[in-house]
């Protein structure tokens, strides 16, 4: 332990120089806000991925594969017996837990294939289903159903062996607006597959812009970036181009054009990217914006495996996917970063955290950490767009996690640049601990503007285009034109590659006073499953930029 903390305290001091910048600079980019939380120090494994579930718990593995881990199965003989593992044949230890916010402890879960690397969603009835791994488990499909109503002991993974056609490794999920899940691209796997399949659909489909844009002896396409557009065709960016797939025919209906300057923001480049909020949902037009971020310029993972370690990408490229010409808008952040992911939080900003100012993506091959995260706020001038943040003392490199809670909180765990569990004598040991970021809006200057949403009560189910009244209360005098209702679709993150998130801003009626600090507005709910695939989303209110606690509700 002594050790560990020595690194950190290296850490701070190879950040000092930035420090010292941030305090001197007077530009509003670097007006630092938010705070950190311990949460846990040691929860038992790395936390390489990472979903939030709808009964409030978030589940998290690493790998089968790393050796023993540092929590036990449960003591009743449950050990995992697997003469296909290439660390541990028998490991009674887990490599899976479940984390309860509400009690601030974990409860250990049982994989039985290899999950590293893996790709996942969670579904239309909430469970989260996982594709795909390393070794025995690539053609694995495991599924993991919130314990809402059942004995939360015997709440554990579900596996379903050669569940897929093609192997998937570094492969991206989405849900699809009729509720199933398509799986794009992996290791060699030029192509993309359905879950659950259907006559039609027991096959891979040939995707051949992935073959395109895999660069010998780099990849930088994987782990694609993925989003349902708002017509029901998926956008899907790797490497540094992307297209518009209608998945239903197999067809590329659009080109767009390449990212300007021609670097890879794919994995092991591994930039970040992020659908921006969906507004004016009942518009004949609505738009939609992708935003990518960081990566790593061309040539520079091999250039790492080398000793050689090319600063990170410090540019941003913006564009509308719906425009008949679209073009892409290039930003510039204020810090470099490679291996950063980006959570939308309930106000429609977007958190950009965790990762490296150089190197790439992969064993020990990153160097100098980004610990200051930084607030995207899309809606402002090009100018005052990035805000950077209170800085953490933990640093995250490689195979770091980051998703929201429903109280507006940012989980933040993993980081394991090590090919096993190393603690000692590595410059960035495994990192078993859990973190809680938590953004201004928190602040407690800030809680006499926070609305406290009364009605509906959360786990309601809502159907598309049903109007809805929301009760909520305010302490202090209300600005009603500064009220807005977001819904949030918690994503699967690993790898810098949040799948499935996605905010919408509901189109909402005139706030009224119902009673003493008490008000109402009405809302309706997106149309159709192109807007929001059914299933559980986070649902605030949001007023002057400022959430409520999230309540959960539920679409069909």
């Amino acid at each position: 332990m002594a050790i560990r903390k020595t690194v950190v305290h290296c850490f701070i001091l190879w950040q000092l120089p930035l420090l010292l910048l941030l305090s001197c600079l007077r530009n509003t980019a670097y007006a630092a806000g938010g705070t950190w939380d311990l949460l846990m120090s040691n929860i038992g494994i790395s936390a390489m991925h990472m979903q939030l579930l709808n009964d409030d718990r978030v589940v998290m593995y690493d790998r089968t594969d790393f050796g023993a881990s540092n929590i036990s199965l449960p003591n009743n003989g449950k050990c995992r017996n697997n003469n296909n593992d290439l660390a541990l044949k028998v490991d009674c230890t887990a490599h899976s837990v479940e984390y309860d916010v509400s009690t601030n402890s974990v409860r250990p879960l049982m994989i039985q294939t290899n999950v590293w690397c893996s790709s996942g969603s969670a579904t239309s009835d909430g469970s989260l289903v996982q594709t795909g791994g390393f070794n025995d488990g690539k053609l694995v499909i495991r599924v993991f159903k919130p314990c809402i109503n059942g004995k939360r002991s015997t709440c554990d993974w579900q596996e379903m062996g050669n569940g897929l056609i093609q192997s998937r490794w570094y492969a991206t999920n989405h849900m699809l607006p009729d509720g199933r899940q398509i799986i794009i691209g992996g290791r060699d796997a030029f192509n993309y597959e359905f879950h659950p399949k259907s006559a039609s659909t027991n096959n891979v489909f040939s995707l051949p812009f992935l073959q395109q844009t895999n660069v010998p002896r780099e990849e930088n396409n994987l782990y694609p970036f993925v989003f349902l557009n708002v017509d029901g065709n998926l956008f899907i960016f790797a490497n540094d181009r992307a297209v518009l797939l209608d998945y239903t025919k197999n067809t590329v209906v659009k080109t767009y054009p390449e990212i300007p300057g021609g670097d890879p923001r794919n994995y092991p480049s591994t930039g970040s990217a992020v659908l921006l909020p969906l507004n004016n949902l009942e518009a004949q037009t609505i738009q939609a914006e992708v935003l990518v971020c960081g990566g790593a310029p061309k040539g520079s993972y091999l250039k790492a495996t080398g000793g050689d370690f090319v600063d990170a990408l410090n540019t941003c490229g913006r564009i509308s996917i719906t425009d008949p010409n679209p073009q892409w808008t290039m930003e510039t952040m204020p810090l470099a970063r490679t291996m950063g992911d980006m959570v939308i939080l309930p106000n429609g900003n977007v958190l950009i955290i965790n990762g490296a100012t150089s190197g790439a993506a992969g064993w020990g091959i990153a160097r100098n950490p980004v610990l200051s995260p930084v607030i995207y706020r899309p809606d402002n001038l090009p100018e005052s767009r990035f805000e950077v943040q209170n800085p953490s003392a933990i640093p995250r490199m490689y195979h770091s996690t980051a998703v929201l809670l429903r109280d507006g909180r940012v989980l933040v765990g993993g980081s394991n640049p090590n090919e096993l569990y190393n603690f000692t004598g590595v410059l960035f040991p495994t990192e078993l601990s859990l973190e809680a970021f938590s953004p201004s809006y928190l602040d407690s200057e800030s809680a006499n503007l926070r609305p406290q949403i009364i009605s509906p009560v959360s786990r309601h189910k809502f159907k598309y285009g049903q109007r809805v009244n929301i009760r909520f209360s305010i302490s202090r005098l209300l600005n009603k034109n500064s009220i807005k209702v977001t819904m949030v679709a918690p994503g699967f993150n690993t790898h810098s590659n949040t799948m499935n998130q996605r905010l919408l801003v509901l189109s909402n009626g005139v706030v009224k006073q119902v009673g003493k600090s008490v008000y109402q507005v009405s809302c309706l709910f997106p149309k159709s499953g192109k807007l929001a695939p059914p299933g559980y989303y986070l649902l605030f209110v949001v007023h002057q930029d400022i959430p409520s606690e999230g309540i959960w509700v539920r679409i069909f």
